[in-house]
C-alpha cells in the first residue's frame, strides 16, 4: 500500500449466539436467524465455534455461505480476527454460534465474545420456565461478565408465555423468539443428521425462518465491530504440495471435512480431486496422495464391503506405500473389520489389523494436539468406536484440557491413520507432511 493511501474501514454488526448448555437450539436458532435475514434480502456470513463438521453444513445450507471454525484455540487471535474482518466486509451481519454453554471450555465462547467486544445473544429452551428465565439471563450475563445483547426466546408455548418472559427480563431486550417447532432438524449419535440426507431441509429451513419473531430494528441496535483493511491480508502458505494430486473421499460415508483444511491444502499447491467409495469408484490415476475424512462408514458397512474396486485401488495404493491420510472415520474403512451398532460385521479394506467395534457410550470427545517435527498441529476427536489391534501405536496425540496422552496415532508403509481430526491451518506445514512420502 502506498505510504498516502488511505485504508478502507470495514465494519458490521458482529454478535455471537450462545446458551447456557448443549440442547437449547443455538443451531436451530441461528440457523433459522440466518435464513431469515438472508430471505429479508441481507448478506450473511455464519461461524461456528470449536471443532465441528455437522453444525457448519446445516448453517451454510441455511445462510448460502461456507461455515468457517472461530476459535481462539484452533485458530489463534490473529486468524480469528482476520477470518471476522473477511466476514464483515462482505456481508451485513455475521453470526457466531457458541459450542456448549457460553463459559463451557477453555478457552470458551464467552472468551471469544470477550476477546472482540462481540455481544451475546442468548438462546433459552423457555418450554419449562417463564419468569425464571430472567434469572438465567441476569446469570449469563453477570458471570463473566460478557455484553449481553439480549435474550432469544426458544419453544414458546404462547403469547402469554411470551409476555411472562419478556416481563421478567428487566433491561434485557427480548430480541426475538420461536414456538414450539413441529418440524425439527432430525438427529443421530454424532450430531445432527447431515443436510444432504434431509428431505425438503430448505422448507424446514424457510419454516424455521418464517417463525422467527424478530425486531424490525434489531441490527440497528447491536454495536458495529470495525477493521482496518490490512486485517483482512492473510500470510502465503509454503508451496509444499506444489503439483501433488490429493484424491479425497467425499460422500455420505467420508463428509466431515473442514472447508478450511481443503482451502489450506490448495493454497500449500495441492490439486484437489474427489471420488466416492460408497459409489465404489476407485482411487483416481493421478493421485499422488489419498485423504479419507471422518464420516459415517458405520452407517454403510454393506456398501463398503461390497465396492470391490474401491477396496482394490486403496489396497493397491498403499502397496505401492504411497501417502494415506485417514483420520477417524476414514480409519475404520481400513481396519480389517468393522462391527455397527446393529453388532453387524463387515469386512474393510484390511490396511490396518484389527477390529473397530461401534458402542452406545461415548468414547471420546475434545480438543487435542499433535506433536510433529514442524511443530503442533491442533485438532480435536468425537467417536464412539473403539479399535482393537495388534500394531502398536507410532505416536499419541496429546489433550488440551490437561495435557495427558489421547488418541493413538498409528503409521504403515506410507499409511497415517488415527481417530484425531487436524484442522490442517494451525500447522500448515505438519499438514503437508500427510501427504508426502515419508511415513
Amino acid at each position: 500500500m502506498a505510504d498516502n493511501a488511505v485504508s478502507t474501514p470495514i465494519s458490521a454488526p458482529i454478535v455471537m449466539v450462545s446458551a447456557i448448555a448443549s440442547g437449547q437450539g443455538k443451531t436451530t436458532v441461528t440457523a433459522a436467524l440466518a435464513r431469515h435475514l438472508l430471505n429479508r434480502g441481507k448478506r450473511v456470513r455464519v461461524f461456528k465455534t470449536g471443532a465441528d463438521f455437522i453444525d457448519p453444513m446445516i448453517l451454510a445450507q441455511a445462510c448460502g455461505a461456507p461455515v468457517l471454525s472461530l476459535d481462539l484455540w484452533l485458530l489463534g487471535l490473529p486468524a480469528c480476527r482476520r477470518l471476522l474482518a473477511q466476514a464483515a466486509a462482505e456481508s451485513d451481519i455475521v453470526l457466531i454460534e457458541g459450542v456448549m454453554g457460553l463459559y463451557d471450555g477453555t478457552p470458551s465462547s464467552a472468551d471469544l465474545a470477550n476477546a472482540f467486544g462481540v455481544p451475546v445473544m442468548a438462546v433459552v429452551d423457555a418450554s419449562s420456565m417463564a419468569q425464571t428465565l430472567g434469572a438465567v439471563v441476569m446469570g449469563l450475563r453477570d458471570f463473566g461478565p460478557v455484553k449481553m445483547a439480549g435474550v432469544i426466546a426458544n419453544r414458546v408455548a404462547s403469547d402469554g408465555h411470551l409476555q411472562m418472559i419478556k416481563s421478567a427480563l428487566g433491561d434485557i431486550p427480548l430480541l426475538a423468539s420461536l414456538p414450539r417447532q413441529e418440524k425439527v432438524l432430525p438427529e443421530r449419535h454424532l450430531g445432527l443428521v447431515l443436510p444432504s440426507e434431509v428431505a425438503h431441509i430448505d422448507d424446514i429451513l424457510d419454516e424455521l425462518a418464517a417463525q422467527v419473531l424478530l425486531q424490525d430494528n434489531i441490527w440497528t441496535q447491536l454495536p458495529v465491530s470495525r477493521f482496518a483493511e490490512e486485517e483482512m491480508q492473510a500470510l502465503a502458505l509454503p508451496r509444499l504440495l506444489e503439483n501433488k494430486v490429493i484424491a479425497i473421499a467425499r460422500d455420505a460415508a467420508f463428509a466431515f471435512l473442514y472447508p478450511a483444511n481443503l482451502t489450506c491444502l490448495q493454497e500449500m499447491g495441492g490439486r484437489l480431486v474427489y471420488f466416492s467409495p460408497l459409489a465404489n469408484e476407485p482411487i483416481p490415476d493421478q493421485a499422488d496422495a489419498v485423504y479419507l475424512p471422518g464420516g459415517y462408514p458405520e452407517l454403510h458397512g454393506k456398501c463398503l464391503s461390497e465396492a470391490q474396486q474401491w477396496i482394490a485401488s486403496i489396497q493397491a495404493f498403499h502397496a505401492a506405500q504411497k501417502p494415506i491420510y485417514a483420520e477417524c472415520g476414514g480409519m475404520l474403512s481400513l481396519v480389517e473389520i468393522l462391527s455397527d451398532s446393529a453388532e453387524q460385521t463387515w469386512a474393510m479394506a484390511g490396511l490396518l489389523p484389527g477390529k473397530i467395534t461401534m458402542q452406545k457410550r461415548l468414547a471420546a470427545l475434545g480438543m487435542q494436539s499433535m506433536n510433529s517435527p514442524a511443530g503442533e498441529l491442533r485438532g480435536h476427536t468425537f467417536h464412539y468406536s473403539k479399535l482393537e489391534s495388534d500394531l502398536p501405536a507410532a505416536d499419541w496425540t496429546v489433550r488440551q484440557r490437561n495435557q495427558e496422552r489421547g488418541e493413538a496415532i498409528y503409521r504403515k508403509n506410507g499409511l497415517h491413520a488415527s481417530y484425531f481430526h487436524a484442522y490442517f491451518p494451525s500447522n500448515p506445514a505438519a499438514s503437508a507432511a500427510f501427504f508426502l512420502p515419508q511415513y
